[in-house]
């Protein structure tokens, strides 16, 4: 691995700099004060983004992920790369309105990594949000319990999911449920219910912390029928191979939190240094303690964000090149929901007053930061997927 961006996106990236610089953070605060508005200036900027995605690798919130199959002999800086790297920049302008952004939801992730040929073209260019958080079911995605019940052509659809990114404003909703629950995660598989169907119904959106230009429903499913075709994937249930199949979608999701959270990290660090005005040393050469309080709490900041950045490369670029990822995206996940989060509220606490007042972005990158070390999994599921992973356990073997 080259460890520096790789060359062929630096225009993508230089492009996304300045989306995040001259459209998304002066709109940042309009936003951030009216939750659920929707950000009709992102309209212009999708269409934009939808020909780069057409033309090759691009940018998208969620939908970059590529099917596992035989390894390309060489080496292959791909979608899931330039898509990574892309959200950082998106990012340094704001969260919230990258998750706001048409067509490119986190549901997407999931059709790309379990979805067949025929229901990859049917699919495409549709806004997918990402169904899979019950009331009694967060972090355990296996313990699931809306309902699918074959009846004919159709599966019927039965229960609630909460925390639902998009929910009101996508096209379609990707839903996790399970076809018979006695069979745990084997029978758990994800179905594309267009926005609409009878039986679908978005109860209310939820007040939030942070990122709030991001709508996020409480979604019900009251015997919502939905064509079988729909079920992504294959129908049957295989027990041998359990809820590999469905957890494809977090190996490709995982590494992009964390490069959101690298991305808001970067914005925070970048201002604290313009707020004192403070000149780094760029080859740091200067050791540890010889250096003021204000510039090693810094570069100690720095150390950690790069650490996370590289974490996030490795399960992107592993990704790209179809190698088992899930230990690397989880530790990428990890590390950066973390880091982000403790990087941005330790840059309100040195900024003091001016870092906790309204006039500067700072206390808004803290509030959108923790939302990363929480969904697609928490610090603690990751270190728990973690451990499974160095240990060779199964998940009823490490609980």
């Amino acid at each position: 691995m080259n460890l520096q961006n790789p060359k062929k996106f630096k225009i993508l990236l230089d492009q996304a700099h300045e989306v995040a610089l001259n459209v998304l953070r002066p709109i940042s605060r309009k936003y951030d004060k009216t939750e659920h508005a929707y950000p009709k200036e992102l309209n212009m900027l999708a269409s934009l983004l939808d020909g780069m995605n057409d033309g090759g690798e691009g940018i998208n919130a969620g939908a970059a992920v590529g099917k596992r199959g035989e390894q390309d002999k060489h080496n292959k800086n791909g979608v899931n790369m330039s898509t990574a790297l892309g959200i950082v920049e998106m990012c340094y302008g704001d969260t919230g309105l990258l998750l706001s952004m048409p067509r490119q939801g986190l549901g997407n992730s999931a059709i790309a990594a379990v979805a067949n040929d025929e229901q990859l073209e049917r699919f495409k260019g549709t806004w997918a949000a990402m169904a899979i958080t019950e009331p009694n079911c967060g972090s355990d995605s296996a313990a699931i319990r809306t309902t699918a019940t074959q009846d004919g052509d159709d599966y019927i659809l039965n229960g609630e999911k909460i925390f639902v990114t998009s929910g009101k404003r996508a096209d379609s909703v990707v839903v996790w449920a399970t076809l018979d629950k006695k069979l745990g995660r084997a029978a758990i598989k994800s179905f594309v219910v267009p926005k609409g169907t009878t039986g679908m119904t978005v109860e209310r959106l939820e007040h939030k912390l942070g990122i709030k230009a991001s709508d996020t429903a409480v979604i019900r499913f009251d015997q919502c029928r939905v064509p079988a075709k729909n079920l992504l994937g294959n129908a049957e249930i295989d027990v041998a191979k359990g809820f590999a199949g469905v957890m494809e979608t977090f190996d490709n999701t995982r590494p992009l939190v964390a490069a959101m959270a690298i991305g808001c990290a970067k914005a925070s660090l970048e201002r604290i240094k313009e707020i004192f005005h403070l000149e780094l040393d760029s080859n740091y050469a200067t050791p540890y303690l010889q250096c003021s309080n204000l510039a090693a709490q810094i570069y100690k900041m720095e150390a950690e964000w790069e650490a996370a950045r590289l974490l996030m490369l490795k399960a992107t670029w592993m990704a790209d090149n179809k190698k088992p990822n899930s230990k690397e995206a989880s530790i990428a996940k990890a590390k950066a929901g973390r880091v982000g989060n403790e990087i941005t509220l330790k840059c309100v606490e040195l900024a003091a007053s001016v870092g906790y007042n309204e006039t500067e972005l700072l206390e808004k990158w803290a509030r959108d930061s923790k939302i990363l070390d929480i969904f697609e999994g928490t610090q603690q599921i990751q270190q728990l997927i973690i451990a499974r992973r160095e240990l060779g356990k199964s998940s009823s073997e490490l609980k």
